[in-house]
């Protein structure tokens, strides 16, 4: 039974963790070993991860990633992941006066290792038909967090702002649940168009003409059809005071980096996936270029609520740029309703909610209603409100 003591004493250790993560800008220096000891714990867990999946595949294994798992050089990725993830923990500990960041680095590398590692070996379970996106989830935290943690350190909007700030926890659980929970989300998305396939046996040759048209040509056709769809849909949400009530979650983020677009209500994320994929599972594009898509989307939307800097003042009036989309979250009147397009922003202008003021940033973000902080709370907000807030 665990005493008083070893139970504060994992307090203490927790508090003294987040505190190492939390650190202020200027003793998270390059040198100081914070950022070996971030890296450490980002390999680490995308390892146990990616060991848990290869464990236990009926529970913890995305079936359209098996391919991957099958490449022969996998296990070599895992086994290097996990090596890479001892070295920069040691760094981390050797380098840094506080340890709890390259030592929790170094407790989960072990744990991967433990359960097996890289050779490690599929255990029988008994398959309850649904799966939890474990290495899924893997797989985002390693793109997103090597392509924009550097890139929000590199070229910062606000250099002021950490990379672990206000609110982060929340939105690391809103990745965790989007990306796990990923057969579950994918099942109640698809179901309109499976429907619709159902019921539509004489599009036949249309989908047939669809599907013959060149890559290149389907994936731009989706971007800008989804697109399309997606500027309504989402200036529905804004309009609609139920629907806002699920929007309002994802504004009420008061700091914009790549974590936050991951920061979208369960019912929100059903009804844009199930959206965005009418056009790909009905009209007959090509499973590749799907994949594809839905791959850039992920990627894209972390870059659009990126910290990352740079005007693009022209650029930013025919695609999507993360000035362009900061607009949308912005705090002030003048951002209030505008730049609903996700990818073109000449959508926009097209329809009258274009706003990019030449050289302007908003100076704060959110929204002027209290939405509760935790995920449980937020979950529940479209509920509890008692009106949108002009």
């Amino acid at each position: 039974m665990e005493t008083e003591g070893e139970t504060a004493g994992k307090a203490g250790f927790f508090r003294e963790f987040v505190a190492d993560l939390e650190s202020p800008r200027e003793v998270r220096r390059f040198g100081s070993g914070w950022f070996a000891g971030f890296f450490a714990l980002l390999l680490a867990l995308s390892g146990l991860a990616m060991v848990v999946a290869l464990r236990f595949p009926d529970w913890f294994a995305t079936p359209e990633l098996q391919v991957v798992k099958d490449w022969n050089g996998f296990r070599l990725v895992v086994h290097l992941t996990l090596l890479a993830a001892y070295a920069l923990a040691l760094l981390s500990l050797l380098l840094r006066p506080r340890k709890a960041l390259g030592f929790a680095a170094l407790l989960v590398a072990l744990a991967a290792s433990l359960l097996g590692g890289a050779n490690v070996q599929p255990e029988e379970t008994a398959s309850w038909g649904i799966f939890f996106g474990l290495d899924f989830f893997a797989v985002n935290l390693l793109a997103t967090g090597f392509m924009f943690a550097p890139l929000e350190r590199l070229v910062p909007h606000r250099r002021e702002q950490r990379l672990f700030r206000a609110e982060w926890r929340e939105d690391l659980f809103y990745f965790l649940v989007s990306s796990m929970f990923v057969q579950l989300l994918g099942f109640l998305a698809l179901a309109p168009s499976n429907a619709i396939n159902a019921n539509t046996d004489s599009w036949g040759a249309f989908r047939a003409g669809v599907a013959s048209l060149p890559w290149l040509v389907q994936f731009v056709i989706v971007l800008v059809a989804s697109d399309f769809v997606q500027y309504w849909y989402h200036r529905l949400f804004h309009q609609v005071p139920f629907l806002w009530g699920f929007h309002a979650v994802h504004h009420s983020a008061k700091s914009m980096d790549w974590l936050a677009g991951s920061r979208m209500h369960f019912v929100e994320i059903v009804l844009l996936r199930a959206v965005t994929s009418l056009p790909l599972f009905t009209l007959g594009f090509s499973p590749a270029v799907m994949q594809a898509y839905l791959g850039f989307i992920y990627v894209w939307s972390s870059l659009l609520h990126a910290n990352v800097g740079g005007n693009f003042n022209l650029l930013g009036h025919w695609i999507a740029t993360p000035r362009f989309h900061h607009w949308h979250h912005g705090l002030e009147a003048e951002a209030v309703d505008v730049n609903f397009a996700i990818h073109f922003p000449w959508l926009d202008k097209l329809f009258g909610t274009f706003h990019l003021p030449p050289d302007r940033w908003p100076e704060n973000y959110g929204i002027p209603e209290q939405v509760p902080q935790g995920y449980w709370g937020q979950l529940l907000y479209p509920a509890t409100r008692k009106g949108k807030v002009d």
